[in-house]
């Protein structure tokens, strides 16, 4: 795969205010969902790699992080790192991975480049959808794979930008483990289960979730403010058998 060098700064959705409540045109599940993920399930995405998380990829490597005996919990989008932070304490045995492009947010833990590494986590600079490439092309799969709060990029016209539209989720469904994605829109978080059910041929749903406490900034400003938060799950035996079946194809 050929690799391009600029790591560009993350967008922001417009249709999102200082609260964090999305507005949007969009009433329900778009309409060209299921159409959009077919397409993207019968070619894997091919964009050049960037740069510089091929980079902080081959970082990882030279430091032998993946031949350590440890499962691995994959935290994309992490954002500040604090719940990467939380995710190593609580689950000390596991090897913690965050990612998130933006520079200025990982600085909040102390990351001063593109790789932090302290005791049973790293916080890493990255671009999600080269990264989760990267992992899939190097035969590695996490126990867990959490996607909290990502962009909910709330104009209809956006829908190949979330996640479950971007023609990189076949690929990000075959790192397999147990995936759990959170959002505090409603939509977001139906499309997502659409999308991994028409994917994975298993029956995906969505519920209201209500933890005790905010496991990043945004569900803890969330939970502060009273919004409704959502949580869908993909079991590790779905993205087992779907990943199983994309690396047979391609």
């Amino acid at each position: 795969m050929r690799a391009v060098t600029e790591l560009k700064q993350p967008g922001t959705a417009k249709n999102t205010g200082e609260s964090g409540i999305v507005t949007s045109k969009q009433v329900a599940v778009h309409p060209r969902l299921a159409i959009c993920v077919g397409r993207h399930l019968q070619v894997p995405w091919a964009q050049p790699l960037h740069r510089p998380t091929l980079d902080s990829y081959r970082q990882l490597e030279q430091q032998s992080v993946f031949s350590a005996s440890q499962p691995l919990i994959l935290d994309s989008g992490c954002g500040t790192g604090s719940s990467t932070q939380r995710l190593a304490a609580m689950f000390p045995a596991h090897l913690v991975i965050g990612v998130d492009r933006s520079l200025k947010r990982l600085s909040k833990s102390g990351v001063t480049s593109g790789l932090f590494h302290s005791e049973n986590y790293i916080l890493l600079r990255a671009e999600l959808a080269t990264f989760w490439r990267l992992l899939l092309d190097s035969g590695i799969s996490p126990e867990r794979h959490l996607l909290f709060y990502p962009n909910p990029w709330p104009k209809p016209r956006h829908l190949s930008r979330r996640w479950h539209g971007h023609p990189v989720f076949p690929q990000f469904l075959a790192l397999g483990g147990e995936i759990e994605m959170r959002s505090n829109w409603d939509i977001y978080a139906r499309e997502f289960a659409q999308a991994a059910s028409l994917a994975t041929a298993a029956n995906i749903g969505m519920k209201e979730i209500h933890p005790d406490e905010g496991g990043s900034p945004f569900e803890k400003k969330y939970l502060e403010r009273g919004q409704r938060l959502f949580s869908v799950r993909v079991p590790a035996h779905d993205t087992g058998a779907f990943r199983r079946s994309w690396l047979e194809r391609h």
